[in-house]
């Protein structure tokens, strides 16, 4: 309570009006990530028709889009800590805006590939930036809140992305989509201008040089529970990456579901996670982030169970997958938004680097999922061992690494600044 007056006396509190705001245009920097990586997935086979290439070589844009977004987010973290938000993530998103831009006129696969790399470092300024200013205006309880609400666009935009590009191919081709791209580029940073404000202070700015970020990394992967919060985060996002990657072959494939029918499962699997998530904000009015962390993993693991279980014998059928995988996406929604702020709060004085560090901590976890499935067969059986192997690891870290009981409760009364 103590450090909450001190906060009070240091900064105004943020009008309710203002935060609505705030957390609004948060939400759209945090859609900005998942809408590069999705938007284009329908267009990859024209790409490979019209740059006359390989689908594997066009693929590898995506890859490098994900490799631009963790090493983007390890660059711009420090950044953000030295310069301010405000630069970084509208530089970043220039950087995004420019090369959304020349991947319309991106003459071959190899241009392509380079210029999607550039995507994904800019679309990562605005994702970091978003993480540490919820850290910069929000307390420990409050922050597990405002993390449920960009889990709900987060979860949202993987989602709509593949949709809102496959309509662009109705009318256009798909440099159109890159089109698109650029433009909410723009209107991101227009928005981020008009609303957002600087919310790290001079005198909390963090400018030592590379020594410095050296120091800053050295500092967070020496302590014990940020690393363990930071892979329970990436461990949970593996088990969502698993099952995105290998839901259309299982479903379409093992169970010879039509597009539709597997696009309304998907949509039924997202509305079950994103839900989650803002039941999470309710559960934050009586719990601590720690104890919903606790029963959501565990629920998860025995949830996980089940699921290879009727993988491997077939009881039940399609509805013996869909409801234990229904309930593993829901205990992920519950531990995705705590695991960041209970990461975040511990090293305030350098928000942005512990941002950046757990974001490419996320994507390069979860992405290793993918392929794990592939190895694995891509079936149901392949699918359900990755999602609940990414359960029982995040569980076993968070029990042994992180040790609940012992972390310190947090402000029951959390307090959101504002830097003007």
């Amino acid at each position: 309570m103590r450090a909450a007056a001190r906060l009070v006396a240091e900064v105004p509190v943020t009008p309710p009006r203002s935060r609505f705001r705030i957390v609004l245009v948060l939400g759209l920097l945090s859609a900005l990530g998942p809408l590069t990586i999705d938007m284009y997935l329908p267009s990859l086979p024209a790409i490979t028709d019209d740059l006359t290439t390989t689908a594997a070589a066009v693929q590898l844009t995506l890859t490098g889009t994900l490799a631009g977004l963790a090493f983007g987010q390890l660059l711009i973290g420090p950044l953000s800590d030295a310069f301010g938000r405000r630069r970084p993530l509208l530089a970043g998103t220039a950087v995004h805006v420019i090369s959304s831009a020349l991947c319309v006129v991106s003459p071959g696969v190899v241009s392509l590939g380079i210029l999607r790399v550039l995507q994904g470092l800019g679309a990562a300024a605005a994702s970091v930036v978003a993480m540490a200013m919820v850290r910069d205006l929000f307390s420990d309880r409050d922050a597990a809140r405002i993390f449920s609400r960009l889990m709900l666009v987060i979860g949202v935009a993987p989602v709509l992305a593949p949709t809102i590009g496959g309509l662009v191919l109705n009318w256009t081709s798909w440099r159109g989509v890159f089109v698109v791209l650029a433009l909410a580029g723009v209107a991101i940073m227009a928005v981020s201008t008009w609303v957002l404000p600087e919310t790290l202070p001079v005198a909390k700015r963090r400018n030592e040089g590379l020594l410095g970020t050296a120091r800053d990394y050295g500092r967070l992967l020496t302590d014990r529970v940020y690393v363990g919060l930071i892979l329970v985060a990436g461990l949970a996002m593996a088990a969502l990456f698993a099952y995105v990657s290998g839901s259309s072959y299982v479903f379409q494939e093992g169970y010879d579901l039509s597009e539709q029918q597997f696009a309304l499962i998907f949509a039924g699997g997202a509305i079950g996670l994103i839900g989650a998530t803002q039941f999470n904000v309710r559960l934050l009015l009586r719990w601590t982030p720690q104890q919903i962390m606790s029963v959501a993993l565990l629920a998860g693991v025995g949830s996980g169970a089940v699921l290879v279980l009727t993988a491997v014998t077939g009881f039940g059928g399609l509805a013996g997958i869909l409801v234990p995988l229904g309930l593993v996406l829901a205990m992920v929604g519950l531990a995705m938004p705590n695991a960041p702020a209970l990461a975040l709060s511990r090293h305030g004085e350098a928000a942005g680097t512990a941002a950046a560090l757990l974001g490419a901590v996320q994507f390069g976890v979860g992405a290793l999922a993918a392929p794990v499935v592939g190895l694995l067969g891509v079936g149901a059986v392949a699918m359900a061992v990755v999602v609940a192997g990414g359960m029982v690891a995040a569980t076993a870290v968070f029990f042994l690494v992180v040790r609940p009981r012992r972390l310190p409760a947090v402000d029951p009364e959390p307090v959101a600044a504002l830097v003007h």
